[in-house]
């Protein structure tokens, strides 16, 4: 898939998130926007300050009713906790996750492209390999803020002062955290310092919180891989305990 691909892919998943939020805030005609999934990543954390939590996955039955997949595992967020996010779930009061913010967007979003630094993965999402000219631009002032875009199709000017290249093992000194990750779309309308960049990722050593994303092990992020499928519709969800428990029966979670 070239780069021009992924944008559009990238673009479509972004659309289809933005009709999801916009139907009666947040809602879907006969239940939430996500009434339709039938995967979902589940991660939850101590409370809004935490740095680490534990991620489980599940499927939803011919009757309805999700089951656990699989055993829970341990996952880093961002060094700030968590906030609020923008995604498929209605508004919700608190504090909202802004660009720089360290924190984590909470809350409930569709699952985005792969992307890594091989050629090829085995994933049956859509899979780009990034490049020493890839880049997620979080520079909240620019016309591709929250997009991967490749720096020789835009040109080197319109990536100018992001600070996520997508190859940190050719920018940082062999980072391996974007080795394999896939997108979490955040914030899809790009709302201006709302967020951007948001991905799970590998970690770069075990209990390490991150700048906003969702880190784990190499051999969780391998499992998720084999297990996501388009076709289900999976969603992310990430939530506070309390807000877990308060929120579990309304918006049909696990």
């Amino acid at each position: 898939m070239s780069s021009r691909i992924l944008t559009a892919t990238i673009a479509l998943i972004y659309a289809f998130a933005l009709a999801a939020c916009a139907t009666q805030g947040g809602r879907a005609s006969g239940g939430n926007a996500w009434s339709q999934s039938r995967q979902l990543i589940l991660v939850t954390t101590a409370d809004w300050n935490a740095t680490q939590g534990l991620l489980r996955t599940y499927e939803r039955s011919a009757g309805g009713r999700w089951q656990e997949q699989g055993d829970s595992v341990a996952i880093t967020v961002g060094r700030s906790g968590s906030a609020w996010g923008v995604g498929l779930h209605p508004t919700q009061p608190g504090v909202q996750k802004r660009e720089g913010d360290g924190r984590a967007p909470a809350g409930v979003f569709a699952i985005g492209p792969a992307f890594g630094y091989a050629a090829r993965a085995d994933t049956a999402l859509p899979y780009q390999q990034m490049h020493a000219d890839s880049w997620c631009m979080d520079v909240p002032a620019s016309p591709l803020y929250n997009r991967i875009v490749d720096a020789r199709e835009v040109g080197a000017a319109a990536v100018e002062g992001s600070t996520e290249p997508m190859r940190l093992d050719l920018h940082n000194q062999g980072d391996e955290r974007y080795r394999n990750g896939f997108v979490i779309l955040h914030n899809a309308a790009a709302i201006k310092s709302g967020g951007s960049c948001i991905f799970a990722h590998l970690w770069k050593a075990p209990g390490q919180p991150t700048a906003g994303c969702t880190a784990m092990a190499p051999e969780s992020m391998a499992r998720l891989y084999r297990w996501l499928k388009p076709e289900m519709q999976p969603v992310f969800v990430l939530l506070p305990e309390v807000e877990y428990q308060r929120l579990q029966e309304s918006w049909d979670l696990p």
